[in-house]
């Protein structure tokens, strides 16, 4: 039996403890990064980024300390392991949640506030193009859901608006969206986080 040929770009975790993880592997599969579901502390080992998918933030916040995985999560992202949040995923990365539950707990790693649900429920869900900082055309962005940014701290770059409101932001290693860009076709913003993890 032959080897498995080695690894020579980046290896990007992807929480698989809940939510829409299977579709952010085939997106980065789509575009040929190593991507590698993470449920056990184990799993971390030999990861160089981290996608935190959406899905439901409070049950994910539970699921972290079920599965053991929060306290090395913690660490690693508080050493600046790359992380790229999406909905649910977005919430775990913020500074201040509102309307979330006492007992949710995040990683607090971009300075911005959001609200949980803040475009309302499930039946509020819409689509919209957005024009995004890096891109030479439209992004298609699906909102479920979704979490509203209310507050964007002075470092942190906003990269896309949807009616003058934040919906993409960065700050150093930690990319975060409102939307799911895992549910269309369109791999452009993977792209865009993986080229920060090889600097190109």
């Amino acid at each position: 039996m032959n080897p498995a040929p080695p690894v020579t770009g980046p290896v990007v975790g992807v929480l698989a403890l809940q939510g829409a993880f299977s579709d952010h592997l085939e997106r980065l599969a789509a575009i040929d990064v190593d991507a590698r579901i993470v449920k056990r502390p184990e799993h971390l080992d030999g990861v160089d980024a981290l996608v935190l998918p959406g899905g439901e933030s409070t049950t994910m916040s539970m699921l972290l300390d079920t599965s053991g995985l929060r306290d090395p999560l913690s660490d690693l992202l508080g050493d600046g392991l790359p992380v790229f949040g999406t909905c649910a995923g977005m919430i775990l990365c913020a500074s201040d949640v509102l309307d979330g539950r006492p007992d949710q707990h995040g990683f607090d790693l971009i300075d911005i506030t959001v609200r949980r649900n803040g475009y309302g429920r499930q039946l509020d869900s819409f689509e919209t193009d957005l024009d995004v900082a890096g891109l030479d055309a439209p992004f298609h962005a699906v909102f479920i859901r979704a979490p509203r940014v209310e507050r964007v701290g002075a470092g942190v770059e906003i990269v896309a608006e949807h009616d003058g409101i934040p919906v993409l932001v960065r700050d150093g290693t930690c990319t975060v969206a409102a939307f799911h860009p895992e549910l269309t076709n369109d791999t452009r913003l993977h792209e865009l986080f993986v080229a920060q993890l090889t600097g190109n």
